[in-house]
C-alpha cells in the first residue's frame, strides 16, 4: 500500500465534472484507490462518495492505493489533481 497527500488547487475543488474524471481514470487500474479529506474517505470509483468529501480549493487530499499497479495509479491520480483535473480553471467553454 502506498499513499501521498496533495493539495486541490482547482478553483471549483473536487466537483461533479472533476469527480467524473477521477472515476474514469480509476477504472483504468487494477488496484483499490481511496481519497481522504478531513477524516472522510471515498473510493475513487464512486462519484457520489467523492463529492461527499467536500474537497474545496486548498483541501489536502490523501490518496491511498493498494494493488498490482499501485505505483502507476498513485502517479496518475496525483498528476490529475496537480493539473486541476484537466480543467483550465476559468470555466469558459472550450473550443
Amino acid at each position: 500500500m502506498r499513499s501521498e497527500t496533495t493539495t486541490v488547487n482547482n478553483p471549483a475543488g473536487l466537483h461533479a465534472r472533476s469527480a467524473a474524471t477521477v472515476v474514469k481514470l480509476a477504472a483504468k487500474f487494477r488496484c483499490s484507490i481511496t481519497f481522504e479529506n478531513a477524516g472522510k474517505t471515498a473510493s475513487a470509483n464512486n462519484i457520489m462518495a467523492l463529492l461527499m468529501l467536500e474537497a474545496t480549493k486548498g483541501s489536502q487530499l490523501k490518496i491511498s492505493v493498494e494493488g498490482p499497479d499501485e505505483d502507476k495509479a498513485l502517479a496518475a491520480m496525483t498528476h490529475l489533481i496537480n493539473i486541476n483535473f484537466g480543467e483550465s480553471g476559468d470555466f469558459r467553454e472550450r473550443p
